[in-house]
């Protein structure tokens, strides 16, 4: 068991009394699983994460925990080998797939009778209702299949601290999943403000987008809630060179460049040296929690990507980031974005010296007043 020691601050506690020790359960799951872990602010690949094998899972995988996870969420990569299949299994935490590369088919089901079976490929986005089976295969007999999974288990075992509960669990959430013959089919529900209800996605890079001026710089955007879960997710596109504006919210948004290539810019305070990522697809950031970020697009191609959060737009936890409120609200009037005209100039002067050296012109003019470029339609 991993455990951590902290002294009283009380001095009058008698100083022949032990000291608690004080657990972390989900740092005692890490352990167990005996995989790969990797930390830091973002990953270049992950298509090129180290795997080891996962005992648990019946394939190679690795566990990745960045900085902006804030200990809520953490992700899981898992390698199905070719012609293979990974263990069935079940549990009491959230979890949303993207599949980075290859393709297959996934059982899941609550009741072995009405067992539903849905094929996926690259780019797909799909969620395993909470504790229902699930078993992955791959389709391809010459080539590896490789996924990742957002998941809440940080959370969930730290609540409840015991493995049974999370994956001996005889719960059947019968709101979420009870077998319905269509609930991979990729329908589901526009609602306002562009959110999709639904439970599949085939193809994050295809998917259709809708305008969300606010955000800046022509970009368009796409909110989905997935399988009834708290978690959610969305897909972000901004043209060629052109950026977002900048803004924050709280832990666990995983971002995943579905395509282009460009860099993120993390920072707490204004006064501090900015952080930068550079991205291609397959990138991963997660920024810390109440950081400043800005996405930049110098390439040639729109840039899009995949954000696997901690809390969707449905099911709201109070005093949690929903993805909903003050994302594209100043924050001189209480939101988290930073406009154009009150961003650091140093910002976009930065983003035209990475234009020059691409032989490209920004396409800011008449956003950022200190824009040498052209407009957006020039």
């Amino acid at each position: 068991m991993v455990t951590h020691t902290r002294p009283p601050e009380d001095e009058s506690v008698p100083m022949t009394a032990p000291f608690m020790d004080y657990v972390v359960a989900y740092d005692d799951w890490i352990v167990k699983q005996d995989v790969p872990v990797v930390r830091g602010f973002y990953i270049e690949d992950m298509k090129e994460v180290e795997v080891g094998p996962w005992a648990r899972r019946g394939c190679n995988g690795a566990i990745v925990i960045l900085e902006g996870t804030g200990g809520v969420n953490d992700t899981h990569v898992l390698e199905i080998p070719p012609g293979g299949s990974i263990n069935p299994e079940k549990h009491m935490y959230e979890e949303m797939i993207y599949v980075l590369s290859g393709r297959g088919a996934a059982s899941i089901w609550v009741d072995e009778k009405k067992k539903q079976t849905f094929e996926w490929g690259t780019g797909a986005v799909f969620s395993v209702p909470l504790n229902a089976w699930s078993e992955f295969h791959n389709g391809s007999g010459t080539e590896p299949a490789r996924f990742m999974s957002v998941t809440n288990l940080p959370t969930v075992i730290n609540m409840f601290h015991n493995e049974d509960f999370i994956y001996d669990n005889p719960f059947n959430f019968k709101d979420r999943f009870s077998g319905e013959d269509d609930f991979f089919s990729g329908g589901g529900k526009m609602w306002k403000n562009r959110i999709w209800q639904t439970n599949f996605v085939a193809d994050a890079a295809t998917t259709k987008l809708y305008s969300w001026k606010e955000r800046g710089a022509g970009g368009s955007n796409i909110f989905f809630e997935l399988a009834q879960n708290s978690m959610g997710a969305h897909i972000s596109q901004f043209p060629v060179s052109t950026y977002k504006k900048a803004h924050h919210h709280g832990p666990g948004a995983h971002v995943i460049l579905v395509d282009g290539e460009g860099y993120s810019l993390l920072w707490r305070e204004e006064d501090e040296e900015r952080i930068r990522c550079n991205w291609k697809p397959g990138s991963l950031l997660v920024p810390p929690e109440h950081w400043f970020h800005e996405h930049f697009n110098p390439g040639n191609r729109p840039a899009r990507y995949l954000a696997l959060r901690f809390t969707g737009r449905r099911f709201i936890q109070p005093g949690a980031y929903s993805g909903a409120e003050g994302a594209d609200v100043s924050v001189k009037k209480g939101g988290w974005q930073i406009e154009y005209e009150d961003e650091d100039e140093s910002i976009h002067r930065e983003f035209e010296a990475e234009l020059a050296k691409n032989g490209e012109v920004c396409r800011m003019k008449g956003m950022i007043p200190s824009c040498t470029g052209t407009t957006l339609d020039g």
